[in-house]
């Protein structure tokens, strides 16, 4: 097996668990992202309501308005007109709220993707196996690394990726560095599945 420099390894890890940070960030932003979409439900519900009771509003004070002498309905008008001014602005404001709930839906859709991928199978690049249980590569400060039993053997592999495509990458990069029999597996629930085509 080539010789890596622990610099080298722990570099590989350092990219591995930087990429895995932003990945964590977004989940976050998603997730303050839909708090803001029930937010801005509840809002619309309660727009909807107090713009349908405007509206009643509106149509009884006209139809009263509609009985009084033109003396009165000189003021009536007036005070219909303050009202058409104030529902083009709930109108308006509607407007935005619906722009608004199509952004979150989009943001609600991914999280929802994301969410569905931790379900599925991951797939990572295998570099090691050990008759015994060895925990010596296996260090606190390497959080994308999996160490995993394969029986009979205890198999050491580096990275977590959502697509075939990505591991096979990582490993043609590691075949680079001297591991040349490093090979692509994939995991399911911490245990795996299959070895998968390297190219």
């Amino acid at each position: 097996m080539p010789f890596i420099e622990e610099s080298d390894l722990l570099e590989l890890h350092k990219d591995i668990d930087k990429a895995q940070i932003i990945n964590e960030r977004l989940l976050d932003q998603i997730k303050f992202k839909n708090k803001e979409l029930k937010r801005s439900k509840i809002q619309r519900n309660v727009l909807a309501g107090i713009t349908a009771l405007f509206l009643i509003g509106t149509l009884a004070i006209t139809s009263f308005t509609a009985g009084l002498s033109t003396s009165k309905s000189y003021e009536a008008q007036n005070h219909y007109l303050v009202s058409i001014d104030s529902l083009d602005a709930v109108r308006s404001r509607i407007n935005n709220l619906k722009i608004q709930n199509e952004e979150l839906s989009l943001v609600k859709e991914f999280y929802l993707a994301k969410e569905f991928l931790e379900k599925e199978k991951i797939y990572s690049v295998q570099v090691k196996s050990f008759v015994e249980n060895n925990m010596t590569l296996a260090s606190e400060a390497l959080t994308n690394t999996m160490f995993v039993k394969t029986n009979p053997f205890y198999s050491y592999s580096l990275g977590n990726f959502e697509t075939l495509e990505e591991a096979q990458l990582f490993r043609k990069q590691l075949v680079d560095l001297g591991f040349q029999d490093a090979f692509v597996a994939s995991y399911k629930d911490g245990k795996r599945v299959q070895i998968e085509d390297p190219y």
